[in-house]
């Protein structure tokens, strides 16, 4: 295998999509916050053959950001802005980083190192996030910024010098290092590269994808962006997963705690102090359903064609399947819960009213005996 310091194709037009997502509502109203914002917004489309095969029910609203500043290593870029807003309530930040003309693949190396975990990649979106949220505040349902975010970049390539073919630049030993942000180990192993670019698709002889967990790589000479914009959606799922799956732990917790707590003082005959319990958890069940259905729905597939492909590629290398099934997992121990919470409430009512029965019973053989 040659040395990853191979330096690779010359790009002739390129650059390099850095996304930072958050979660900042439990639901985001996409028309409202469309005539909020009013200008520099539009739906996402794709509009790529096969696109049909994918359906967005309820399209990301993009809105224009503006050009920031972007400190790097070498010194400071200019960098467009572009926030994209889902209903389920994450908003993506993505920065386009340009690429100079002329620079080779192997010269991405560093860069990709730096803007993969950037402190300054962070703060930029964050401080984009913050400057967007007061305009759209009342089309946001349950606005609160989660603590966590997702990261992800994409080297999207439109043009490289001389053409190569997809298997060319697929053969670039630099392209595995590149995609991890390798630059300390001058060789990696030959089952790494495998690992790295196992997911990889061609439609036609020039043009390539490859999809890692932390990045990809996109060769598209037509310069459609719809497989960033899967990427993106995909990426938006993921970090809903993860934060249902937190609000999952932290119900668990809390519900756990509660029932110690009442344990500890309560009565053991009655169990109608867990009404309130019950309730609390039957909604937070219902709300998350109705959440997790508005996730799932953010991108349908409906054929097995290319695009298709990509997406499902990229479901699992980010391993989205194994929050959602996470996530599922804690949804059935929570309803667990509340069926036996139901059943201990069921019973307590029950014993209350037959004891009330009992009661009055005595009450009238008393009358009665007085009486007499």
């Amino acid at each position: 295998m040659a040395s990853r310091t191979d330096a690779g194709p010359v790009l002739e037009k390129a650059h390099v999509f850095c996304y930072r997502l958050f979660d900042v509502a439990e639901e985001v109203d996409l028309d409202a916050a469309q005539r909020l914002l009013a200008r520099d917004t539009r739906r996402v489309r794709l509009t790529r053959a096969g696109a049909e095969y994918l359906l967005l029910p309820n399209p990301p609203l993009a809105v224009e950001l503006g050009r920031r500043t972007l400190a790097v290593g070498h010194g400071t870029l200019m960098v467009d802005v572009v926030g994209r807003l889902f209903d389920h309530g994450s908003v993506s930040i993505r920065l386009r980083v340009p690429v100079q003309p002329g620079t080779n693949l192997g010269a991405l190396i560093p860069l990709a190192d730096e803007l993969y975990d950037s402190p300054a990649v962070d703060a930029l979106a964050l401080e984009v996030l913050e400057s967007l949220r007061p305009a759209i505040a009342p089309a946001l349902r349950s606005a609160k910024l989660w603590e966590q975010s997702e990261s992800y970049a994409v080297h999207f390539v439109e043009r490289l010098e001389g053409t190569p073919s997809a298997q060319a630049v697929l053969d670039w030993p630099g392209l595995a290092p590149l995609l991890l942000g390798e630059t300390r180990e001058p060789r990696l192993s030959e089952r790494e590269v495998t690992d790295v670019t196992a997911q990889h698709f061609s439609y036609g002889e020039y043009d390539l994808v490859v999809v890692d967990w932390n990045a990809a790589f996109v060769y598209e000479p037509t310069g459609s962006t719809d497989i960033p914009d899967i990427l993106e959606i995909c990426n938006a799922q993921l970090l809903e997963f993860r934060y249902y799956d937190s609000q999952l732990d932290r119900q668990l917790t809390r519900v756990g705690e509660t029932l110690r707590r009442t344990r500890r003082r309560g009565v053991p005959l009655f169990r109608t102090t867990d009404a309130p319990l019950a309730r609390s958890v039957q909604l937070t069940l219902i709300e998350m359903s109705e959440a997790l259905e508005r996730v799932e729905n953010s991108l349908k597939v409906i054929g097995d064609f290319y695009l298709a492909k990509v997406y499902e590629a990229a479901l699992e290398q980010l391993r989205v399947d194994d929050w959602k099934a996470s996530v599922q997992r804690k949804q059935q121990t929570l309803g667990d819960v509340y069926q036996w919470l139901k059943g201990e409430v069921d019973t307590a009512r029950s014993l209350t009213l037959e004891l009330m029965i009992v009661a009055l019973i005595v009450v009238e053989v008393l009358l009665a005996f007085f009486r007499h």
